[in-house]
């Protein structure tokens, strides 16, 4: 299981560090981004769609559950945080199987809570805070389980 890691990575190197993650995960539509609250998973995805050219401001879905944004192409994205989601059935009420294999970008926070619904094939990002605050970044594509290289 090849995971590529990107370790101490201060706010100041986040621009850096994003697009390692950008080329690793570029083919890959949907992007599973998972930490402890306050790891930085909103402020990874706000970096990483500045990089993807995305022109609205973004922001957290915690309320809204999905914001759609539109890259400078026209073609949307969609960020999705199911931190308030009570059980998982609620996601498909949202139509997120029709968000996950429209072939465009989604990418989740607390997958976890929706997991049965998750393509069996994704980019996981996951974020631990380490000392001084610097973040570490592990990415992988998982395919039905098994970790692909990155």
């Amino acid at each position: 299981m090849e995971v590529k890691k990107i370790i101490g990575v201060s706010q100041a190197q986040l621009p850096l560090a994003a697009k390692e993650i950008i080329d690793c995960c570029a083919r890959e539509n949907v992007w599973v981004f998972d930490g402890r609250m306050g790891a930085g998973k909103t402020t990874l995805i706000k970096e990483i769609a500045r990089q993807l050219q995305v022109e609205e401001v973004v922001s957290s879905p915690t309320f809204s559950i999905v914001n759609e944004y539109r890259r400078e192409d026209g073609n949307p994205v969609y960020h999705f945080d199911f931190y308030r989601i009570n059980e998982p059935e609620e996601a498909l009420d949202l139509g997120v199987e029709d968000y996950f294999y429209s072939g465009n970008y989604c990418w989740i926070e607390w997958a976890e809570r929706i997991s049965a619904y998750i393509p069996e094939k994704f980019a996981l990002i996951h974020i631990e805070v380490g000392e001084s605050d610097e973040r570490e970044f592990s990415v992988k594509i998982v395919d039905d389980g098994k970790s692909q290289h990155v």
